[in-house]
């Protein structure tokens, strides 16, 4: 086998490390690039989601009338329409027009996609999903005024802190919104969830 020169030596190992970085960069991408599932592997021996790891992502819970619905883990600063195309998309019949999909994500949001039922109007699956809490993180004006001492104003006030902020982790978040007492926070943690 013939030696090698030093210069030759050189050239192959510029290209090994040249190699080895464009194939970092890649592996780096591809593990950034797209939110994935929260894998059960993740989950903690409580059945709750281990959040180690990962510090700047955030875990939502995609949730309704989508392809794929479940838990994911998205980078911060992701908005709700990249949760919702994570989890494979709007399915048929999704109402999407009650959900603001421009809005940030929070570490802990559910984002729920509400379908469409006869006439246009969202579908509810029984009294229940009336009653039960609503999403802070979706919540439109018209769902908050649902709730008792929440009128228009108020409601649009909530909806721009949520907007402004980038979403709110929170239920506490909402007594720096002006309009909003005590009273009205006791009648807002029983209404809603991050």
């Amino acid at each position: 086998m013939p030696e090698l020169s030093r210069s030759q030596v050189v050239v192959y190992g510029a290209v090994a490390v040249a190699l080895l970085l464009v194939g970092a960069r890649a592996i780096r991408t591809e593990g950034s690039g797209g939110a994935a599932p929260v894998a059960a592997s993740t989950a903690s021996s409580s059945g709750g989601i281990s959040l180690s790891g990962g510090g700047s992502d955030v875990v939502v819970d995609v949730a309704g009338s989508v392809r794929r619905p479940g838990v994911y883990r998205l980078p911060a600063g992701a908005r709700v329409v990249d949760a919702i195309g994570r989890a494979g998309g709007p399915a048929g019949g999704a109402m999407l027009e009650g959900i603001n999909r421009a809005a940030r994500l929070a570490d802990g949001q559910q984002v729920v996609v509400r379908e469409r039922g006869p006439g246009g109007v969202a579908a509810v699956a029984g009294a229940a999903a009336q009653d039960g809490p609503i999403s802070l993180g979706s919540a439109t004006p018209q769902q908050l005024e649902e709730i008792d001492g929440i009128g228009p104003v108020t409601a649009t006030k909530i909806v721009e802190y949520r907007d402004q902020h980038g979403g709110l982790a929170s239920v506490d978040q909402l007594d720096r919104v002006s309009g909003i007492g005590p009273a009205t926070m006791e009648s807002l943690r029983a209404r809603l969830q991050p």
